[in-house]
């Protein structure tokens, strides 16, 4: 039992060779994404929507369609041809930003469905590299904060090719994605060489499985009412997280602050940094039990910065940029563990013979959808709000409802938990 529960040196080796390969992997595959958000797409009307508008509400679509496609793709998926996968799906991305160039505006929103749809299919095919092993949450962590240092990058790598190699709107997409193309084969390449996880791995975490839908439908028959809370809390984040990704650069311009290129990679990057410290650092809990309920109160205490620090915002107390930051913090306080700590921990203490990448594709399915749905309300109803003031208004909702429905699931898998070791009593 002392040898399976301590690290070795070869396990902390695999550990942070894998944990530099995957971030590296994500954020420049996150550049095939995220670029454009930093333009403002100006001039072009849409059925009466601003152009912008269309275009992050099709490529959200595009990512929402591939979340209920992934939803069984991930599950089933076996473990072999997963690099040669991840080049042919980025490169469909890659190419339509090529058609997006190409193609007159506004008649070219279409091409970022099949941008978004392809690149969510990556996330669980990652992830599937790395997990079930006892060394998960520190490499996840990794993982996971390239969400947030990856799209700042890619905003800031796009600003610049626009500002100093004067690349247009409509081009930056796909320069941006020709910078990270060598990067990402590289990545790639490495990636397939992360090793299997060991017996040790296996006898703490559990083997992951390709999962039939049989399985799944056991497991939502027994954790449902658990699973619909979470559910509920990451459509809340992802609606939040998607807000402020495609629209930072638009929330600052609507404050009248001169806003330097680096300030997207700057603030994301501290936010990286905190995040990688904080869900490293899981990894020292060896108890599953343990580690996936203190997950609920990390999540809990980000929904609670959220709603604070915009209450200071709202009265003048902080500037937009201590704003920004905190309710990004706050955001990814939620967001980020349950990536890559939550349902890892998830199927650990309760011992099921399965993988994350379903629970995730469940989840991230329905986030897509409420964030569709609250762009289109925003939009399609012609409310007469600002970006700034719209986001800060939904940052308040989100906060109470999200606390509520966090702590409620933490309530909800404790009774779980207790009933199980009931019954082996």
């Amino acid at each position: 039992m002392q040898q399976l529960n301590r690290f070795t040196r070869k396990e902390w080796s695999q550990a942070l060779y894998a944990a530099l390969v995957v971030f590296c992997l994500y954020t420049s595959l996150f550049s095939f994404r995220k670029a454009f958000n930093v333009a403002a797409f100006n001039g072009y009307t849409l059925w009466g929507l601003d152009y912008k508008i269309v275009l992050v509400i099709t490529q959200v679509m595009g990512y929402m369609a591939s979340k209920f496609y992934g939803i069984r793709f991930i599950a089933e998926m076996e473990r072999l041809g997963r690099g040669r996968l991840i080049l042919v799906l980025t490169g469909i991305a890659w190419l339509s930003w090529l058609a997006f160039a190409i193609l007159p505006a506004p008649y070219n929103f279409w091409c970022l469905f099949f941008n978004g749809f392809p690149l969510g299919m990556l996330w669980g095919i990652v992830f599937s590299y790395v997990e079930g092993r006892r060394m998960t949450d520190l490499i996840s962590a990794a993982l996971a904060v390239s969400f947030i240092f990856g799209s700042g990058v890619a905003k800031s790598v796009a600003a610049f090719t626009m500002n100093n190699w004067q690349v247009s709107e409509y081009w930056m997409p796909f320069v941006t994605g020709a910078i990270f193309s060598v990067p990402l084969l590289l990545f790639i390449y490495l990636v397939e060489k992360i090793p299997p996880p060991s017996e040790a791995d296996i006898a703490q975490r559990t083997v992951r499985l390709p999962m039939p839908v049989t399985e799944r439908k056991t497991l939502l028959k027994n954790y449902g009412t658990g699973l619909v809370l979470l559910i509920l809390v990451y459509m809340l984040v992802t609606i939040l997280r998607e807000v402020r990704d495609s629209f930072m650069a638009d929330m600052w311009r609507e404050t009248g602050e001169q806003v330097d290129n680096s300030v997207f990679a700057q603030t994301e990057t501290i936010i990286s940094l905190f995040m990688l410290v904080l869900i490293a650092s899981m990894v020292m809990i060896r108890n599953n039990w343990r580690a996936f309920n203190l997950t609920h109160y990390i999540m809990a205490s980000g929904f609670l910065l959220c709603l604070l620090v915009t209450i200071a915002f709202n009265k003048g107390a902080i500037s937009t940029w201590w704003w920004m930051l905190s309710v990004g913090m706050g955001l990814y306080l939620v967001y980020i563990p349950f990536n890559s700590i939550l349902f890892e921990r998830f199927i650990a203490t309760f011992q099921i013979a399965g993988n994350v990448g379903f629970l995730i594709y469940l989840a991230d399915a329905f986030g897509y959808l409420g964030s569709v749905a609250v762009l289109m309300s925003k939009t399609v109803f012609k409310l007469d709000i600002s970006w700034l003031n719209f986001y800060t208004g939904l940052v308040m909702i989100t906060g109470f409802v999200g606390l509520a429905a966090t702590m409620g699931s933490a309530i909800y898998f404790a009774g779980k938990r207790a009933a199980s070791i009931k019954s082996l009593n």
